[in-house]
C-alpha cells in the first residue's frame, strides 16, 4: 500500500470513468439498433442509480479499505464476505480477456484499416493481450501514486474518442442525414426479440464498477466526502458518453455495419474518410487503446486489493498480504491475478472464433457481478439503520423505506439480469456448449470461493 494517500475528487471521477466506461458497449449498443437508447435509460434507472446509491450509502458510513469486502462482511458475516469478494475478483480474472481482446482491436485502427482483418487473428489477439496485461501489471506493481497516472491518462483518453465521435456523427447526419433511420416506433424494445431481451443484461453490465474505488479508500483523501461526490460527477459523465455516442454512432453507420467490437473505429474510419476526416481514425485508436489499458490498470489494482485484504486476514495464503519492499504495493496479490488472468486470456483465444469467445466472456463475467451486486443491494438493507446512526453518512433519502425501494428495484433488476445472462446470443454456434461453459465457468467459481473459505477456517481451527 502507498505510504501516502494520493487519490483525490478528479482522480476518483477519472478512475471511475475509465474503469465503467466501454466503447465496446457503445458499439453492441449501435449495432442492436435505435431500441437501445431506451434500454440505456430503463438500465440507468433501474440499476445504475440504485448502485450509485448503494455504494455511495456504504461507503460513507463505512469507508475502509476493502470496500465491499467489509460491507457484506458487517452485513452478513465473514464467510459471505469473503464469497463476494472472491466472486468479485474471480468476475474480473474472466473480464481481463474481454477488456483486453476488445483493445487490442481498437489497436489495429491505429494503422487505419490496413491490419482489421487481424480482428479475427487467435494469435494476435492472444499475443497483445498478453503484451497490455504486463504493461498495466508492471504500472501498478511500482505503485499506486504511479499507477494513477496509467488511470487518469486512460480517463482522459476516454473522453476525445466520445467527443470525436459525436462530431463525426453530427456531420455525417447533417451532410447526408442519419444512416439509421429512427422513427418514434423503432425506439420502443422488442421484447418478444431474444436478442433484445438479452441485451438489457449487457447494457446493464456496462453500468458496473461504482463500487471499485471504494475498495481503495486507504489511498483516497478524506473517502467519507471524496467517494461520494466523485459517484455523483462520474455518474453523470458516464450515462451521457454511453447515450450521446450510441446516437452518434447510429448517425454515421447503420446497425448491419457495425462491429460489436470495432464499431466505433470503423464509424470514425469510414464515415470520417467520406467527409475528408479519414486522418482522425488513427489518433482515436491510439486514445482507445490507451482508455483500455488505463482501465485495465484500474481494475487490476481494485481486484488484487482484494486478495491483499483476504491475504491480511489470513483467508487466503499470507504470502498475498506481502507488500513489495521499496514500492509498497501488495505486488504477489497483482502477479497471482496477473498470472490467472493470463491463462483466461489464452483459453478465450483457443478452440472458439473470437467472436464467440468475446460473448462467452461477458457473460460469465456478468453473472459473476450481479451476483456480487445482489450481496452489496442486500447489505445496504440491512445495515441502512446504523447507515443513518453512523456521522456523516449519507443515507437514501425516505429513511428505511428509501433504502428498500431503491435498492430493491435494483437487487430485482439484478436477478433478470443474470436470468437473461444465462440464455445463448442468437448468433452463437452450438448453444449448449456455449451455455454449459458459461454456467460451469461462473457457478465453480462460486464452489470454489465456498471451498477455499472451509479449508481456511478449517487451518485456522488446526
Amino acid at each position: 500500500m502507498a505510504q501516502g494517500k494520493s487519490l483525490g475528487l478528479m482522480d476518483l471521477v477519472l478512475f471511475n470513468t475509465v474503469a465503467i466506461v466501454g466503447l465496446r458497449w457503445v458499439a453492441l449498443a449501435g449495432h442492436s439498433g435505435p431500441s437501445s437508447l431506451t434500454l440505456w435509460l430503463l438500465a440507468a434507472l433501474a440499476f445504475f442509480i440504485p448502485q450509485g446509491l448503494c455504494v455511495m450509502t456504504l461507503s460513507s458510513a463505512l469507508p475502509k479499505d476493502g470496500g465491499l469486502f467489509v460491507w457484506v462482511s458487517e452485513a452478513f458475516g465473514e464467510r459471505q464476505g469473503f464469497l463476494v469478494g472472491w466472486i468479485y475478483w474471480a468476475a474480473n480474472i474472466l473480464y481481463f480477456p474481454t477488456l483486453t481482446l476488445s483493445t487490442v482491436v481498437f489497436g489495429l485502427y491505429i494503422f487505419n484499416e490496413r491490419f482489421a482483418y487481424l480482428e479475427h487473428s487467435q494469435t494476435f489477439a492472444a499475443g497483445a493481450s498478453l503484451t497490455m496485461l504486463g504493461v498495466a501489471l508492471g504500472c501498478n506493481i511500482v505503485g499506486t501514486g504511479t499507477g494513477r497516472w496509467l488511470q487518469n491518462l486512460g480517463g482522459l483518453a476516454q473522453w476525445l474518442p466520445s467527443l470525436v465521435l459525436v462530431g463525426i456523427g453530427l456531420v455525417a447526419l447533417i451532410a447526408a442525414g442519419s444512416a439509421t433511420p429512427m422513427p418514434a416506433e423503432s425506439l420502443v424494445p422488442t421484447f418478444s426479440n431474444l436478442d433484445t431481451v438479452i441485451f438489457f443484461s449487457q447494457i446493464c453490465f456496462a453500468f458496473a464498477g461504482l463500487e471499485l474505488a471504494p475498495v481503495l479508500a486507504g489511498e483516497i483523501r478524506e473517502p467519507r466526502r471524496t467517494i461520494p461526490r466523485a459517484l455523483l460527477v462520474s455518474g453523470l459523465v458516464i450515462a451521457a458518453i454511453y447515450i450521446f455516442n450510441t446516437l452518434a454512432l447510429m448517425w454515421a453507420l447503420p446497425p448491419g455495419k457495425i462491429s460489436i467490437i470495432a464499431g466505433v473505429n470503423q464509424a470514425i474510419a469510414q464515415a470520417g474518410a467520406a467527409h475528408g476526416l479519414s486522418w482522425l481514425g488513427p489518433p482515436v485508436a491510439l486514445l482507445m487503446t490507451l482508455a483500455g489499458i488505463g482501465g485495465l490498470g484500474a481494475w487490476l489494482i481494485g481486484s488484487a486489493r482484494l486478495l491483499f485484504v483476504g491475504g491480511m486476514d489470513r483467508l487466503l495464503p499470507p504470502a498475498l498480504a506481502w507488500v513489495h519492499p521499496r514500492w509498497n504495493t501488495p505486488y504477489v496479490a497483482l502477479l497471482v491475478q496477473a498470472g490467472l488472468a493470463a491463462l483466461f486470456i489464452l483459453a478465450a483465444t483457443q478452440g472458439s472464433s473470437v467472436h464467440t469467445a468475446y460473448l462467452m466472456m461477458v457473460d460469465a463475467t456478468a453473472i459473476l457481478t450481479f451476483i456480487m451486486y445482489l450481496y452489496l443491494f442486500a447489505a445496504a438493507v440491512k445495515l441502512c439503520r446504523r447507515i443513518a446512526r453512523t456521522p456523516d453518512a449519507i443515507a437514501i433519502p425516505g429513511g428505511a423505506a428509501g433504502s428498500v425501494l431503491a435498492n430493491g428495484i435494483g437487487f430485482l433488476t439484478t436477478v433478470g439480469a443474470i436470468v437473461l445472462a444465462l440464455v445463448p446470443p442468437s448468433d452463437t454456434g452450438d448453444k449448449t456448449e456455449f451455455f454449459l461453459k458459461v454456467i460451469g465457468g461462473t457457478f465453480g467459481f462460486v464452489i470454489a470461493g465456498l471451498i477455499l473459505y472451509w479449508l481456511a477456517k478449517r487451518r485456522a481451527v488446526r
